[in-house]
């Protein structure tokens, strides 16, 4: 499992917007700067909340909402999956798009 690290973390992260598969529903996370961040999830959800870089992984903690630390994970070619921890895949990586494309936050 090439799992991507910190310096292609961030350069995927820091002023993108991802565009995610949840269970075949679409989410959307914005990576506004270093350390804020903005969800929508497909039930209409909103989130804000500050995230870190850490040595292979990055943290999330929502405000009022919970807390997570991901992988990005090169499962397959051209495939990238958000990975828990614990190694489970939760999301599939749809597209980057660079900015602020869904207008977060909402």
């Amino acid at each position: 499992m090439p799992v991507l690290e910190n310096t292609a973390l961030a350069l995927l992260l820091v002023g993108t917007t991802h565009v995610l598969s949840v269970g075949g529903k679409e989410a959307v996370i914005y990576y506004e700067d270093e350390d804020t961040a903005h969800m929508l999830l497909p039930d209409g959800t909103a989130y804000t909340g500050s995230w870190r870089m850490e040595a292979k992984s990055y943290a999330v903690d929502w405000h009022d909402g919970p807390s997570a630390r991901w992988m990005l994970d090169r499962y397959a070619p051209g495939r990238i999956a958000y990975v828990e921890a614990d190694g489970e895949r939760r999301a599939e990586l749809k597209r980057i798009v660079f900015g602020n494309s869904e207008s977060l936050p909402k």
